[in-house]
């Protein structure tokens, strides 16, 4: 399960995490609610649903990091993304509350991840989905969540000409 993550690659992970906010500002910029509310491909969630989602998921990687380094390999938590998104406060809310909301929360995650001991990378947590996970799993993992969701974002406007 583990594998050896250098301190550059860590810093750069963490570096993403922290930059995410402002890429999806900038992402979103000039677009009008018809457009939020456009699938980023068919059968997709709409921007708006993506911007929603962003800001669910990543508390839960948060809390999950947390509960890790806090913990004696917790049990974590699963959730249907997908009912999540289908939700009023996803489907249909300002997107205004989510950006706002992942400023603070990735200010704050950064900061934690940042004083990251070298020995606690490998701390786990048993997902009942998806197995074991360590700190390292899960900061790849959400390093690289941010920038496919605003890849879609990105990819929808060259596609439609915005």
């Amino acid at each position: 399960m583990s594998t050896t993550v250098s301190a550059a690659e860590r810093a750069e992970r963490i570096r993403k995490i922290g930059a995410l906010p402002a890429a999806l500002r900038a992402a979103l910029a000039g677009l009008t609610d018809g457009q939020l509310d456009t699938p980023y491909r068919e059968g997709g969630w709409t921007v708006r649903q993506v911007v929603h989602h962003l800001a669910d998921s990543h508390m839960h990687a948060f809390l999950r990091m947390k509960f890790i380094l806090a913990e004696t390999h917790p049990a974590i938590k699963p959730y249907d993304q997908n009912i999540w998104a289908s939700m009023h406060d996803a489907s249909v809310a300002p997107v205004a509350p989510s950006l706002v909301l992942l400023e603070g929360l990735h200010g704050r995650w950064t900061a934690m991840l940042e004083r990251v001991g070298e020995k606690d990378w490998a701390r786990s947590a048993l997902h009942p989905e998806r197995g074991e996970v360590t700190l390292d799993s899960l900061l790849q993992t959400y390093a690289g969540h941010g920038e496919k969701h605003i890849r879609q974002i990105t990819g929808l406007r060259t596609a439609r000409g915005w």
